[in-house]
């Protein structure tokens, strides 16, 4: 027997197995450090997985660290939402729970060392002035006229600063690098600037907050990170987060950074900014919102832990900006769930059935498999009566050749029952529109006899008698174009789907799914699959979402197109 072939080492997985091998490090140590001003998506499932992957792939540690350096924009409610969102991918991080803020004392006396080394200064200039002056990719900028204050006033300033005396913008403090450097990110970056806001865990301490790019590379120092992994934007950053653990560092340990692609999905806006205006401005009903690229969004929506972690795996790291096709996430769903639901029947759009053959007042039990991919799971009885609900569009008056499903004098097979014909129906005056399909059974025909009688088509269906009504949300994707936010001369809010979300009311839905929880999935036969809504939920009630349809239809469109 062949062995398995043995999936190959992305880029960053060969630098590390290069670095344990040669001794240049002795145990993995990587971080995943959101920002808590917002809710996780697809694409921090992406990091999370290569974080969390590779400490655990390497048997290291992986830190959590909350990059929580703007109180302006922070909140609890992200923080709770970020460790719930990790652990559900499946990942912890144990003890080692960590926040910028942890080393803010730290990073105060880190910058007042560099002011004392005459690598720092307080700038009086505005952001704006202080932009303007950085100059371009191809043009050096330009000294501040601040740059050369002496030590002792830069000390008294930036003291000053933080204790509160100087009001929000009038007043930063810079690195003092090179104005003329071809890194823009080196041309002297601020590293400080004034928040007079209360912080969610140092309170009022603090009137100063240091930069992103001051706070990551210093708080990977403090915590022993080995390797510190970031999308590739940051490739420009790299040299500053080398020059200011220079300054830092003792001895030999030193964090490095390494950038992979970040996550792009079609038909999707992964920018914090954006998917804040679409909950802020009600366009989405919030973060969760099963349109939402969230992580919480798709939870909510019925996606699985496990179709999150293979969408990545598959998609994979490299050094390389794509942008993803969305049909990818949505396989890699289908594939897991196929796995896992269970087959049930709910008609969404209904009609009457009326077989005229059968017995009136008669009920049969007829048995069903749970899941055609797991026999272990065995099957259930569903009731079978004269009257059921199909799908409307399951009849046509005048069906084309080609059509196999019912239309007069055609037979179908009701799935998991017998054979009918339909023998008649009858039509609305007013409206035209069908209101009742009549029909004849076969008894001969009833699954599982061993009687074969080929028809070409299947229908799903539920007893009226015994079937519930229900609420059934289709969402789609939010957008209608690719790229969204590939267009300078329109916003991504022009390429809004207006047919993102319908709500069906009086589905009819076979009986045992009354009993649904928030989280159960199942394949409604010949639809797709669904989930019950968990914000919406109402014991004996339940409201289903449709997390995917069976196969790709956005993928025939495009080829229309």
């Amino acid at each position: 027997m062949e062995e398995k072939a043995t999936k190959s080492l992305n880029f960053i997985e060969e630098i590390v197995e290069k670095d344990l091998e040669s001794g240049k490090v002795k145990s993995v140590v990587t971080r995943f450090p959101p920002e808590p001003n917002g809710y996780l998506h697809i694409g921090h499932a992406k990091a999370i997985c290569l974080d969390f992957g590779l400490a655990e792939k390497y048997k290291g540690k992986c830190n959590l660290r909350f990059d929580d350096t703007n109180p302006v924009k922070e909140d609890v409610e992200y923080i709770d939402s970020i460790k719930e969102d990790i652990q559900w991918l499946g990942f912890s991080w144990g003890d080692r729970e960590y926040y910028a803020s942890d080393y803010f004392g730290k990073l105060m006396d880190f910058a007042i060392e560099l002011i004392r080394r005459g690598l720092a200064y307080v700038d009086d200039q505005t952001s704006e002035e202080i932009a303007q002056q950085k100059g371009t990719p191809t043009e050096a900028g330009k000294e501040s006229p601040f740059r050369n204050r002496s030590v002792e006033e830069n000390l008294d300033l930036f003291q000053r600063m933080n204790a509160g005396e100087f009001d929000e913008g009038c007043r930063v403090l810079r690195a003092k690098i090179d104005m003329t450097s071809s890194n823009m990110h080196l041309r002297d970056p601020i590293i400080y600037r004034i928040i007079k806001r209360s912080h969610h865990r140092t309170g009022d301490k603090w009137n100063v907050y240091p930069m992103y790019d001051f706070a990551h590379g210093q708080s990977d120092y403090f915590e022993g990170v080995t390797h510190s992994c970031c999308t590739l934007e940051f490739i420009p950053h790299r040299p500053l987060y080398n020059w200011l653990v220079d300054q830092l560092k003792e001895g030999e340990y030193r964090p490095n950074q390494y950038e992979f692609n970040r996550l792009n999905l079609t038909y999707t806006v992964m920018s914090k900014r954006k998917l804040l205006q679409l909950v802020e401005e009600k366009y989405v009903d919030g973060w969760d919102d099963p349109r939402m690229p969230t992580i919480s969004g798709l939870r909510r929506r019925g996606y699985t832990s496990d179709s999150i972690r293979n969408f990545v795996d598959t998609i994979g790291y490299t050094k390389y900006l794509a942008l993803n096709d969305f049909g990818l996430l949505e396989n890699a769903v289908r594939e897991d769930l196929n796995k896992t639901a269970t087959r049930v029947m709910g008609v969404l759009d209904p009609v009457k059935l009326i077989i005229t053959n059968y017995p009136e007042g008669q009920v049969e039990e007829l048995e069903t498999v749970n899941n055609p991919e797991k026999p272990e799971e065995g099957s259930r009885n569903i009731p079978f009566s004269r009257e059921l609900y199909i799908e409307r569009n399951d009849f046509m008056e005048d069906p084309p050749k080609k059509f196999f499903r019912l239309g007069p004098g055609r037979e179908v097979r009701l799935k998991s029952a017998y054979i009918i014909k339909c023998e008649d129906f009858k039509k609305n005056e007013e409206t035209g529109e069908i209101e009742e399909i009549y029909c004849t059974y076969d008894p001969e025909t009833k699954s599982g006899s061993g009687i074969s009688r080929k028809v070409k088509g299947t229908l799903h269906w539920v007893s009226s008698e015994h079937a519930f009504d229900a609420e059934v949300k289709l969402y789609d994707r939010l957008f209608t174009d690719e790229n969204p936010d590939g267009h300078k001369d329109k916003s991504f809010l022009d390429f809004l789907n207006t047919d993102s979300l319908k709500i069906l009311k009086g589905c009819k839905l076979e009986p045992g799914l009354k009993d649904a929880k928030p989280g159960d999935r199942f394949q409604f036969t010949r639809l797709g699959y669904f989930t019950v809504d968990k914000k919406d939920f109402i014991q004996g009630k339940p409201v289903f979402v449709r997390t995917v349809t069976l196969k790709d239809s956005w993928a025939k469109l495009s080829k229309k197109q």
